[in-house]
């Protein structure tokens, strides 16, 4: 139906000029009181024979049309795929066409070439940034003082920070390195908790850890960095209270806090990628990122990932660890 709408709105000069004519032919013989019959053969006859035209190039025009469709399906090869021209006009839109496909090939290449050097740029800044942070952290570690144990604080957030870039490099990245085993989940989440135990000490916050006693299907590495996110999340907007780790119908990891809570218009945006909300505008350094790369590495270990939160309350992340359609390594 869309074809011949199509259709006729570009051949309506045809047609009215066809109607005109045969219009014009009738009122000449009215004019000059002539047999109207003699006029109404020949008029039926070139209306059928024009009928035939008009079908046979309606066919013609439904048969180009499904040819160029079949040309944009493979883009790449229209210089084979496209059908045969009928007029030096639809010559002119072929060459158009192919010149479009160099210049689009072209852009693609550049971009990709483009792309591929900030990627690896990126990574190799991200690896050498870590030495320095690795010396840092070693004059440290004989160093016990309240001023000591905030820089190591620091230091650790900066290279969750730096670990947050890698794994955004690596979200469509062609390759991945996931290990996909068996893991026991409390083995785990104590690492990642141990991780932020200065900052827990010195903000007098508590963590209430249940055993979970989960054996999961999923990558250690990046299961570490969703939780470590969570926790680093959860300790930023907790001022007092305490941080509880616990499981749930025995699949689910639940990490619950005591902080500030999301206002309820945010809530449904969490996810999305640069998305601060409330909370991040009153922060002035979250980056709305952190969950989205959660929700990312989640999606593609098989997992999911949901919170609920009430304001002034708490929030709580679930991570639903279910066995998913993975291949185990």
């Amino acid at each position: 139906m869309e074809f011949l709408k199509s259709y006729f709105k570009y051949k309506y000069l045809q047609i009215v000029f066809y109607l005109f004519s045969a219009a014009l032919l009738i009122f000449s013989f009215f004019i000059l009181e002539l047999n109207m019959r003699a006029a109404l053969y020949p008029l039926a006859l070139i209306s059928v024979v024009g009928l035939g035209a008009l079908i046979i190039d309606i066919r013609k025009a439904y048969k180009m049309h499904k040819e160029y469709e079949r040309a944009k399906n493979y883009f790449y090869e229209l210089s084979d795929d496209m059908p045969k021209s009928t007029s030096i006009n639809e010559d002119d839109l072929k060459e158009i066409i192919r010149n479009l496909s160099e210049y689009s090939d072209q852009k693609s290449v550049e971009a990709y070439t483009k792309y591929s050097d900030m990627i690896e740029y990126y990574t190799v800044w991200c690896h050498q940034i870590k030495t320095p942070i690795a010396a840092m952290r070693l004059t440290l570690h004989n160093e016990d003082s309240s001023f000591s144990r905030q820089l190591k604080g620091n230091l650790d957030r900066i290279e969750s920070y730096v670990d947050m870039v890698l794994a955004y490099l690596r979200l469509d990245s062609d390759t991945t390195d996931y290990v996909i085993k068996d893991y026991d989940l409390d083995t785990i989440v104590k690492g990642c908790i141990k991780k932020f135990s200065r900052e827990f000490i010195d903000r007098k916050l508590s963590m209430n850890y249940t055993d979970l006693n989960m054996q999961v299907l999923t990558d250690e590495k990046w299961l570490s960095f969703v939780i470590e996110q969570i926790i680093s999340n959860a300790l930023k907007y907790t001022k007092e209270g305490s941080i509880s780790v616990y499981g749930k119908d025995g699949h689910t990891l639940c990490i619950k806090d005591t902080g500030i809570g999301i206002d309820p218009a945010d809530l449904p945006r969490v996810f999305d990628n640069g998305f601060t909300g409330f909370n991040g505008r009153s922060d002035k350094k979250a980056s709305g990122i952190g969950l989205y790369l959660c929700k990312r590495t989640c999606k593609a270990l098989g997992h999911k990932i949901y919170i609920t939160s009430e304001v002034g309350v708490g929030t709580c992340v679930y991570i639903d660890l279910s066995k998913a359609d993975l291949k185990v390594e």
